[in-house]
């Protein structure tokens, strides 16, 4: 299947840099390999369930969400226990230690990845009730 995606220069630059330095045969393989991962990442987060204690990590420009990502976190105070910010020029890392029901994580997780000004959100189980 062919398709076409909108995609900053510089992430595609640094994409192919990547893929090539790691000797893959092509882009689109590279690609395939990135879906499968993400595919991989996200059917974990969609199958825990209980209470977990997870990491839940993101960078953002500061300037183009910071108070819409304050009511969110206010919002979800009954899972995040801690915070930690710092900043890295423009963009800003924040990581949030949550315990609480794996639903209300996996919704915090889904709600910062609404935000175009949040680049990436990550989270890590770290224990879960089948542990």
């Amino acid at each position: 299947m062919r398709t076409s995606f909108n995609i900053p220069d510089e992430v595609v630059e640094e994409f192919d840099r990547v893929w090539q330095e790691q000797g893959i045969e092509n882009r689109s393989r590279a690609v395939r390999e990135a879906m499968l991962e993400y595919i991989e990442s996200h059917t974990h987060l969609e199958e825990t369930s209980g209470e977990v204690v997870a990491l839940v990590a993101f960078d953002y420009r500061h300037h183009e969400v910071i108070q819409e990502l304050h009511a969110v976190q206010h919002g979800y105070q009954d899972v995040i226990l801690n915070t930690s910010h710092t900043h890295q020029g423009e963009w800003c890392l924040e990581s949030l230690f949550c315990r609480g029901s794996a639903e209300r994580v996996r919704e915090l997780t889904y709600r910062l990845r609404d935000f175009d000004g949040v680049r990436r959100a990550k989270v890590m189980v770290i224990r879960d009730s089948g542990l």
